[in-house]
């Protein structure tokens, strides 16, 4: 009998095994969290000059691209999922918003902007940019968002980290995803920007939560010691 509850035992923690194993390999599950790392103490941040960089697109039709956010409409402003975080990281430290644009516009419905997105991925292209920060040299600490597409960051950001120099810089990234949190967008930067600072305390907000994300996105900032700062 003993050795019958053993094998029932080992079948059923086999089958949990394998049941996490394959929640694990779902790139783009619809995950309804605010994720920042509770098991680590966030970094605090001391800025001087903030600059919020942020890169945004929305839609016509409901959702960005592929794992990202959906269009917010804040007063009767319609915004992207992005733009909406970055705005409120703006009404808490005041620092300066920045629009990261390109010169060819997307598309502005969901499965062409898809298609789009997916293209530019596997060539590793880098779209021009319309936008350019014209004195970088002012501010210290530099908040950067953006959608999660395809489990990547949209490659004008490859464009946008590629074009400066923030060495000596604190870079802090938020993002918007359907499911993928940051990915390895996090790593990514490091590795164009190793002279940065990389704040990993990052927040990533799901679609799904981004309409009453503010409070997160506040409580994010007081934990980093920014509210209040400037």
């Amino acid at each position: 009998m003993k050795k019958f509850f053993k094998i029932c035992l080992t079948f059923v923690m086999c089958l949990i095994v394998v049941g996490c194993s394959q929640e694990d390999m779902r790139p783009n599950q619809n995950d309804n969290s605010n994720n920042t790392d509770d098991n680590q103490s966030t970094q605090t941040v001391q800025a001087n000059k903030i600059l919020i960089a942020y890169f945004t697109l929305p839609e016509t039709d409901g959702t960005d691209a592929s794992s990202s956010a959906s269009r917010v409409v804040d007063d009767g402003d319609v915004l992207g999922a992005t733009e909406y975080i970055a705005s409120i990281i703006q009404d808490n430290t005041d620092g300066d918003l920045f629009e990261i644009k390109t010169v060819q516009n997307y598309p502005t419905t969901h499965e062409a902007l898809v298609d789009q997105a997916d293209e530019e991925l596997s060539k590793n292209a880098r779209p021009e940019l319309a936008t350019h920060i014209n004195n970088l040299d002012q501010y210290d600490t530099i908040f950067i968002g953006y959608p999660n597409w395809w489990g990547d960051m949209p490659m004008p950001l490859y464009t946008f980290f590629e074009e400066y120099d923030f060495s000596n810089k604190t870079i802090i990234p938020f993002n918007t995803h359907g499911g993928s949190g940051f990915s390895s967008t996090i790593q990514s930067i490091k590795e164009l920007q190793p002279n940065a600072n990389i704040i990993e305390d990052g927040i990533t907000i799901s679609r799904n939560n981004v309409p009453d994300s503010r409070e997160d996105v506040e409580t994010w900032l007081k934990d980093l010691g920014l509210i209040g700062n400037n």
